[in-house]
């Protein structure tokens, strides 16, 4: 995904930035930095001095199944694939789907008996049906519709091959034109291959893996690109668009939202641009973030789960979480804000709060401020089935958080 967003910002005129190099920036660019491979953050400069940053926030990565190290299981016949949980996901969507492994490799660059060198990476997807985790028959598990607490260590574990002597670094390897024993490590995860679809009698309606977050990692990305395509001279912000990952394992990673990611980067941008700390904190003082990720809509068949007042619904428009304990950091002064830019944008806007007797989730917004502290709201899109492999959402509401994060940045 990061990569994908960075060949997107590449070929509409943003530059990259390595943190490892001098940064020169300059008034009227557009840039954007990667770190580690799976957070990115991008930002334009207007033409003029500036009074402080708008942010947007959101996250790369999706509850899944990490690959162990050494993950194959040989037994009666077949290779199975050891995995272990990566985030809080429904598991029992997991099985009997199509399902494959992508992510990263880093493979042995020969740098001589002299010195050790850093290894390449290269990214893979294994673009094939690959694996399925099959349920067991309703025959030999009678009580499987009455509730089963699934065993992740024995249930959970993909089927690979019936060839005992195949081996995923070997499919891994072939995929990356690469030597087996030139492999070092792995980032694998598994995910599911259904292919997004819209439906609904009216087509109102879509459904794909990782709506939660890629529908707001891709509507922000989007935005700042059109923002940054029209003349932003007499713009008083910095626009910045951060896309993290980690954030469904708590964000505390080297790239996750409570890291130094996006500090680092306001702070180089006030340091290229030769302003002093002073003018830092006066520029923070003076900026806004909104924190998307999405959102609970009513569920038709458990309403009594929602709150009986504020409940959104797909198509209703972008949501505006509240939640008294700070799980969200809206307030009355930040909703305002944000109300104001849909007012501004034309599209509606829906509230959503947790049924009081059903503790909510969180997200990255009060994890960032951390690091960043700036008056921030929570947002999101509504969907069904969040934290399954195969989401839905209203088809309407991708296009409204467009709209709104455009006016967002080019305000």
């Amino acid at each position: 995904m990061t990569a994908n967003f960075s060949d997107m910002l590449s070929e509409h005129g943003f530059k990259r930035l390595s943190e490892s190099e001098k940064w020169l920036i300059e008034e009227g660019g557009k840039y954007f930095v990667v770190r580690n491979s799976s957070s990115i953050i991008a930002f334009t400069v207007p033409k003029k001095d500036f009074k402080g940053f708008r942010i947007c926030a959101s996250h790369s990565d999706s509850p899944s199944f990490k690959i162990k190290e050494n993950p194959e299981i040989k037994s009666n016949s077949y290779v199975r694939l050891n995995v272990e949980k990566y985030g809080g996901m429904l598991m029992n969507p997991w099985f009997d789907r199509p399902l494959s492994v992508a992510g990263r490799v880093f493979v042995r660059k020969d740098g001589g008996d002299a010195k050790i060198v850093p290894p390449e990476q290269k990214l893979v997807n294994i673009d094939k049906n690959l694996l399925m985790i099959p349920n067991l028959a309703i025959h030999m598990n009678r009580e499987a519709n009455d509730g089963h607490k699934i065993n992740v260590q024995q249930e959970i574990c993909p089927v690979f091959s019936s060839d005992e002597n195949s081996t995923l670094a070997k499919t891994i390897a072939d995929a990356c034109s690469v030597k087996t024993d030139d492999i070092l490590s792995c980032d694998l995860f598994l995910y599911c291959r259904d292919e997004p679809r819209i439906w609904g009698n009216e087509g109102e309606f879509i459904s794909s893996p990782k709506l939660d977050d890629l529908e707001c990692a891709f509507a922000s990305t989007l935005s700042l690109v059109c923002a940054s395509e029209k003349d932003f001279s007499g713009g008083d912000f910095v626009c910045v668009n951060c896309v993290f990952d980690n954030e469904e394992v708590g964000s505390g990673t080297f790239q996750g939202a409570a890291s130094t990611f996006l500090a680092d980067v306001l702070k180089r941008i006030n340091l290229a641009l030769k302003k002093s700390d002073e003018d830092f904190y006066t520029e923070l003082a003076s900026s806004f973030m909104v924190s998307a990720d999405n959102a609970h809509a009513v569920h038709p068949n458990f309403a009594d789960c929602a709150d009986p007042v504020n409940r959104p619904k797909l198509n209703g428009g972008i949501v505006i979480k509240f939640n008294a304990a700070q799980k969200y950091t809206t307030d009355a002064y930040t909703s305002a804000m944000f109300k104001e830019v849909c007012k501004k944008a034309g599209v509606p806007f829906q509230i959503f709060t947790n049924n009081s007797n059903i503790a909510g989730g969180s997200t990255l917004g009060n994890i960032s401020q951390t690091q960043v502290s700036v008056p921030c709201v929570d947002i999101g899109l509504a969907q069904w089935a969040m934290h399954s492999p195969y989401e839905s959402a209203g088809k309407k509401d991708l296009a409204y958080l467009v709209e709104a994060l455009k006016v967002f940045f080019a305000a």
